[in-house]
């Protein structure tokens, strides 16, 4: 899935809560140097944790969406980036120490494929990791609102069938993609919203398959959604938890 929709709206709709699941991830993915590819940047939340990490000459990002890969480069000089799918990466094999995928697989069009691609420009000592909300297990930052959609509309497709979003699943396709040593982990993370617009507003703006539900209501619908999220959460402000599936392996032996 390709996301066209500007790096602002990205950030206030899924930039909240990637950027402190950054990095707890690269915690998880034992970056502390070295060559690091960051495979579907989006507008540079975890890119941004790796820099701080490697320096920025050591951070190569890539992206299939031409204002993502804009932002990046705008927000990261010296940066690395390049307009590319997970599926086909632009560069030769074992270019890099490590590989991650930050909230990327599940919107990967053939997310083996793509892992065999992080696997490949990885050395074969280094580390391919990735990691996915908790969608299936309703634990992600969007449950609530899926919960509300489907008591709206039972027929609603949430994004717990994405790939990776639930338990087991993402070892799976590391498994698949021939990865070794694999191990997995279910990360966490807290987000103080400070009032309920704060947090239904970029709900709003389109983006990802939230986003593009919204967008298909009418007005009434929507209204009647944005009501019955409201009362499901706690008074303003609230701190909503969010976990993350993560997976970590080598290429080979």
């Amino acid at each position: 899935m390709s996301f066209t929709v500007a790096a602002a709206a990205y950030d206030r709709f899924m930039g909240r809560y990637s950027a402190p699941l950054a990095p707890v991830f690269a915690d998880f993915a034992r970056v502390d140097g070295g060559r690091v590819l960051d495979v579907g940047c989006g507008p540079g939340a975890l890119t941004t944790e790796l820099v701080a990490r490697a320096g920025a000459e050591a951070v190569t990002a890539v992206d299939p969406s031409e204002p993502f890969v804009a932002a990046v480069r705008e927000r990261l000089p010296g940066v690395d980036v390049h307009r590319a799918a997970a599926e086909a990466l632009p560069f030769d094999d074992a270019s890099f120490d490590a590989a991650l995928a930050q909230l990327v697989v599940h919107f990967m069009p053939d997310p083996v494929a793509g892992l065999r691609e992080m696997a490949r420009v990885t050395r074969g000592d280094g580390t391919v990791a990735a990691c996915v909300w908790d969608h299936a297990g309703g634990t992600g930052p969007l449950g609530l609102f899926w919960t509300a959609a489907r008591e709206l509309d039972p027929r609603v497709e949430d994004e717990s069938d994405l790939p990776g979003a639930a338990e087991g699943h993402l070892l799976a396709l590391f498994e698949e993609a021939g990865l070794r040593d694999v191990e997995g982990a279910l990360l966490h993370v807290e987000v103080e919203h400070s009032s309920f617009d704060e947090w239904w507003d970029p709900f709003t703006l389109g983006v990802g398959p939230a986003g593009a539900y919204v967008a298909g209501l009418d007005a009434a619908a929507q209204a009647r959604l944005r009501d019955r999220c409201r009362a499901l959460l706690p008074k303003e402000p609230f701190r909503l938890a969010a976990a993350a599936w993560a997976a970590r392996g080598s290429p080979r032996d």
